[in-house]
């Protein structure tokens, strides 16, 4: 489903995730203080402004507030990435996630209001882009340029569904892992029956899951 994301901060992190975000086929408002950058990337993203990511009164008149998510990609000044965090969700955004320089700036992220955290040894820009991307993926690798390996909640709409009519050859992804609490099947026979708490690790290109997870109804949200 088309989401509305802003990212502040459009360094190394940023842009990455914007990036991916506009190819998985959201809209995506980068906001920067450099003009520079913003005019390097008004032909990749949806919209682009130069703005002061701690002046609340200009992020209201760009409507943060009506974005589903904000992303605050910047470390480099932590007062600005702290502020920035703050006002978004004193705005009112659902969703606000943050890139933190190390653990001690992840707890006052936290503290401030971020829903979630991530750090850069743990997660690169498109990792974040390709889980975010589906509510049903929990986790992504880029093993190589344009294709990846992702650990995904089984959708409700496989749930009952044998493995050879949920995951046809023809679509391009195919299925290493099948977990089903601790018992961990290699390669399962497509005769297995798809559970509610069943966990897959699915491998293809990264427009093979995007079109696989595009056409399958969102998963039942787990307590």
């Amino acid at each position: 489903m088309k989401q509305q994301v802003a990212v502040i901060g459009l360094g190394r992190f940023g842009t990455a995730v914007a990036r991916e975000l506009v190819k998985a086929g959201h809209e995506v408002l980068g906001i920067d203080h450099n003009l520079d950058v913003v005019q390097e990337l008004s032909a990749d993203l949806s919209h682009v402004v130069q703005a002061d990511a701690i002046d609340q009164d200009t992020l209201q008149r760009l409507g943060i507030e009506d974005f589903d998510t904000v992303i605050v990609g910047i470390t480099e000044v932590l007062e600005t990435s702290i502020l920035a965090t703050l006002i978004a969700k004193r705005l009112g955004v659902p969703r606000v996630i943050a890139k933190a320089r190390n653990e001690l700036h992840g707890e006052i992220l936290e503290r401030v209001g971020a829903d979630r955290v991530v750090y850069p040894e743990r997660d690169t820009g498109m990792r974040l882009a390709h889980a975010w991307s589906s509510m049903d993926i929990t986790d992504s690798l880029d093993v190589v340029e344009g294709y990846i390996i992702s650990r995904v909640m089984v959708p409700e709409g496989l749930v009952g569904r044998r493995l050879d009519e949920a995951l046809r050859a023809d679509e391009g992804v195919s299925l290493l892992l099948l977990v089903r609490g601790a018992h961990v099947i290699v390669y399962p026979s497509g005769d297995e029956v798809l559970a509610t708490e069943d966990v897959l690790v699915l491998a293809g290109q990264t427009e093979a899951l995007e079109r696989f997870f595009s056409g399958i109804r969102p998963a039942r949200a787990r307590t």
